[in-house]
C-alpha cells in the first residue's frame, strides 16, 4: 500500500516561518550593529570624518545584485541594503545629504531616500554650488547634483588639492524603470584610498567650443557642458574610463578646433552596472 504523501503546511505554520525568518533578520542586523560599535573603536572613524567607502560600497552592491534571485524584486533588496549601508556609514560618522533641488525636486528626494533612507539628515538648496559649498564646508557631509546637466560650472570648486570631490554616480545599479532613476554624483570627502577609479571626472575648460567639438567628444566621454564666457568657449564636466587618461580627451579637442585653456581631475566613481530586460547583470 502507497504511503499517503505529506499534507501542505498550514497557513498558521507559514507564518511561524515568516516570523522566524523575521526574528533572524533582525538579529542579525543588531549583531552587525555590534561589529560597526568594534570597528567604530578600531578605526577611530569619529576622528576622521566621513565613514563612506565608495569602492566597498561598489563592491558589495555588485555581489547583491549577482547573488539575487526570485520574487523580490531587485528595486526592494537594492533599498533595503542602501538604507542599510547609508544608516550604519551614518552610526559611525554621522553625515547629511546636502541635495540640489534646482532641476528637479521630487526626482531629488527619491534619490536622496532611495540610497540614504531617512535616518541620515536631507538639507535642500537651490543650485549645486551652494550644494557643494555647504559640503565643503563640512567634515563628511555628501552633496547630490545632477550628472547630465548644469546651470553653472559647479565643478570647478573641486578642483584644489583640499576640496571634496565626485566620488560616486547614482544610480550604480541601473535598469529599466528604477525607482531613484534621476542621474546624479556624489560629493565628498573621503580618503583616498576608499576611491574608486574606474570613471575619472575632469573639470575642463575650453575655447572655441561647438557643436562639431561636442560630436568628436561624445564617443570617448559623457559631458556636461555650460558656457564659459570668460574664454568665449565652455566650462565641461567630463567623464572618462579611468585606464584610459586624458589625454585622447586632448587629442580630440584639439583636432575638432578647439583650444583647451585648463584641465584639473575632480574625483572620479565605479562603472555603472547595467542588468538588461532580461534581468541577466551586466558590467
Amino acid at each position: 500500500m502507497s504511503e499517503m504523501p505529506p499534507s501542505p503546511p498550514s497557513l498558521a505554520d507559514l507564518r511561524r516561518e515568516i516570523d522566524d525568518i523575521d526574528a533572524e533578520v533582525h538579529r542579525l542586523l543588531m549583531q552587525r550593529g555590534e561589529i560597526i560599535d568594534r570597528l567604530i573603536a578600531v578605526k577611530q572613524t569619529q576622528e576622521v570624518g566621513s565613514a563612506f567607502r565608495p569602492a566597498r560600497e561598489a563592491d558589495m552592491m555588485r555581489r547583491l545584485v549577482q547573488r539575487h534571485h526570485g520574487i523580490l524584486p531587485l528595486d526592494t533588496v537594492e533599498s533595503i541594503w542602501r538604507v542599510i549601508i547609508a544608516t550604519f556609514t551614518y552610526v559611525q560618522a554621522p553625515f547629511s545629504v546636502h541635495a540640489d533641488l534646482s532641476l528637479g525636486e521630487s526626482a531629488m528626494r527619491d534619490s536622496a531616500r532611495f540610497h540614504f533612507g531617512f535616518t541620515v539628515p536631507f538639507v535642500s538648496h537651490f543650485s549645486a554650488a551652494a550644494a557643494v559649498e555647504a559640503v565643503a564646508h563640512s567634515k563628511g557631509d555628501l552633496a547630490l547634483v545632477s550628472a547630465t546637466s548644469g546651470r553653472t560650472p559647479w565643478w570647478i570648486e573641486l578642483e584644489t588639492a583640499g576640496a571634496p570631490k565626485i566620488i560616486a554616480r547614482l544610480p550604480f545599479v541601473e535598469r529599466a524603470d528604477h525607482p531613484a532613476a534621476l542621474p546624479v554624483f556624489v560629493v565628498s570627502r573621503v580618503a583616498d584610498s576608499a576611491m574608486v577609479t574606474e570613471v575619472e571626472t575632469w573639470s575642463v575648460r575650453v575655447s572655441g567650443w561647438n557643436a562639431e567639438v561636442a560630436r568628436a567628444l561624445s564617443p570617448l566621454a559623457e559631458i556636461v557642458a555650460v558656457p564659459d564666457t570668460a574664454i568665449d568657449g565652455a566650462a565641461l564636466l567630463v567623464s572618462i574610463p579611468g585606464d584610459s587618461g586624458f589625454e585622447p580627451i586632448k587629442a580630440a579637442l584639439i583636432a575638432a578646433g578647439a583650444s583647451l585653456r585648463s584641465s584639473a581631475l575632480v574625483g572620479s566613481h565605479a562603472k555603472r552596472y547595467t542588468v538588461p530586460p532580461n534581468g541577466v547583470p551586466r558590467r
